[in-house]
Formats: structure tokens, sequence, C-alpha cells
């Protein structure tokens, strides 16, 4: 994990770096004072400003992630992994199919657990898009929820 963090840390240089670099063009590019060059002088500000609003949308996202598998773990309601695996790793799709039927019907549950359930059934069942769309769900609904009590 240390060295995750390590080329996080890394990136995250390298993205303010490039959005440094990028402002202090855009700022030569603005001071020509002519029409279009004012317009590409706000389209290169924009591009490293949106990736700076992605990047840190994504970081929320795996910071709530971790709070939502740490609240899981507490309450004792981690989904389980017993699925069996094939030579590379992943879950067995036929036995990944099954228990993402098991689990599909939570769908309409307004609790984030449930969701974050659904989210690890389709990522066993080797659909990302709908695992990351229902563990989106799972964090709008964990940051409704209040804090709890210790």
């Amino acid at each position: 994990m240390r060295n995750a963090k390590y080329w996080a840390y890394i990136l995250a240089l390298a993205g303010v770096i490039y959005a440094v670099f990028a402002l202090w063009r855009a700022w030569i590019v603005f001071q020509d004072g002519t029409l279009l060059a004012k317009i590409l002088a706000l389209s290169i500000t924009f591009i490293p400003i949106l990736g700076i609003v992605l990047i840190i949308r994504e970081i929320r996202f795996g910071l709530n992630m971790q709070a939502m598998g740490r609240q899981l773990s507490v309450e004792g309601r981690l989904p389980v992994d017993d699925l069996p695996r094939t030579a590379s790793g992943r879950a067995e799709k036929n036995a990944a199919d099954i228990r993402f039927n098991e689990i599909a019907e939570l769908s309409g549950s307004d609790d984030w657990r449930d969701w974050f359930h659904i989210a690890v059934a389709y990522e066993d069942a080797r659909d990302r898009k709908r695992a990351r769309a229902s563990m989106r769900i799972a964090e709008k609904l964990f940051r409704a929820e209040p804090p709890p009590h210790k």
C-alpha cells in the first residue's frame, strides 16, 4: 500500500506542475490582447482546472469507499469473498452471476450498505460500468447518512 501512496503523490505533483505550466502559458497568450488569443487562453486554462476537479472527485470517491468499507467491517457486514476463482484470480463468471442474482433484489433499497454489496456483485460479474455506478449511489447515500455515534 505504501508504494501506491508514493505513486499517487508523484501523480498529484505531476498534475500540479502541469496545471501551473498550462496556466502560465495561458497567461502569456492572454497578454497578446487579440480576441482569438484570449479565447485560446481561456480554453488552455479550462483543461487543467477540469483535470484538477476530476482528480479531486476521484480522490473523494476513493476515500468514501474506504470509509464505507471500514464502517461495514465494524458492523461485520463486509461482502463475503468465497466465490471460486479462475487461475488468474478473477471470480468464476457462472458463480458470480448466481451471486449477483441473489443480491440484485436489494437494488430498490435506500441503504448504502445494500448498494455497496450490489457494486461488489457487479464487479465480480465483470460489469465494471454498473459496479462503479452502483458504488456512486452507495457513496451518495453514505454521505447523506448521519455519522454513527461513538
